[in-house]
């Protein structure tokens, strides 16, 4: 498998999703976080987009949500995170086991994706994240095995403080197993927006002086 050109086809669709804003439903507001979403194209389920704004610039907040030694810092999510083979400096396939959520009525996951992270224009990055097949890690009978189909970040300055970032995280789940949609439907929008503030969190504890000089 070409992991290269598929993690720069799935950039692309990211970069599309940002800009796409059709169609779109309002589910959740919590926290200056706003939760909105439409029909997946890509399985039976819902495609989300997450908003916020985070106290940290555009490169320093990506490097933060990229590299996988800080992503286990601050994604309470997650029970771990790990790299499995780098493709180059800018992509990697990482396996990742989630707890379980939603007081335990959705099991632990786990997932094979791949991952790269974009520069843009204008100082805005892309960072990506698909399923993919690796023979090295089959699915066990430990976890259901999850999917994430086209899902990732962007992550741009704030016009107004551009030491400030805007970030839209893109999801698109699939849970498998036998979870009923409805279950899946109702749980999601919480728990992205409990993700958004790990990053907010995260943030803040990697900068404690930018947090008290903004507070």
């Amino acid at each position: 498998m070409d992991y290269k050109a598929l993690a720069q086809q799935t950039a692309q669709e990211i970069l599309g999703y940002y800009q796409d804003t059709s169609g779109r439903k309002v589910v959740k507001t919590s926290k200056k976080i706003t939760v909105s979403s439409k029909t997946s194209k890509k399985f039976h389920g819902n495609l989300y987009r997450v908003e916020g704004i985070i106290p940290e610039s555009t490169s320093k907040l990506s490097d933060f949500l990229y590299k996988p030694e800080n992503r286990v810092t601050w994604d309470k999510s997650l029970k771990m995170y790990s790299m499995v083979q780098k493709i180059d400096l800018d992509t990697f396939i990482c396996h990742t086991i989630t707890h379980s959520f939603a007081m335990g009525s959705i099991s632990p996951r786990d997932f094979i994706d791949l991952v790269y992270l974009k520069h843009c224009e204008g100082n805005m990055d892309i960072i990506s994240s698909t399923s993919v097949d690796f023979p090295a890690y089959p699915p066990s009978s430990n976890y259901i095995r999850g999917c994430n189909h086209a899902c990732g970040y962007m992550c741009s300055p704030l016009q107004e403080n551009p030491a400030y970032s805007k970030l839209v995280m893109f999801v698109q789940t699939e849970m498998r197993g036998k979870l009923a949609p409805s279950i899946i439907e109702a749980k999601m929008p919480s728990n992205l927006v409990s993700f958004l503030l790990n990053v907010k969190d995260g943030v803040k504890t990697q900068n404690p002086i930018r947090t008290w000089m903004s507070s």
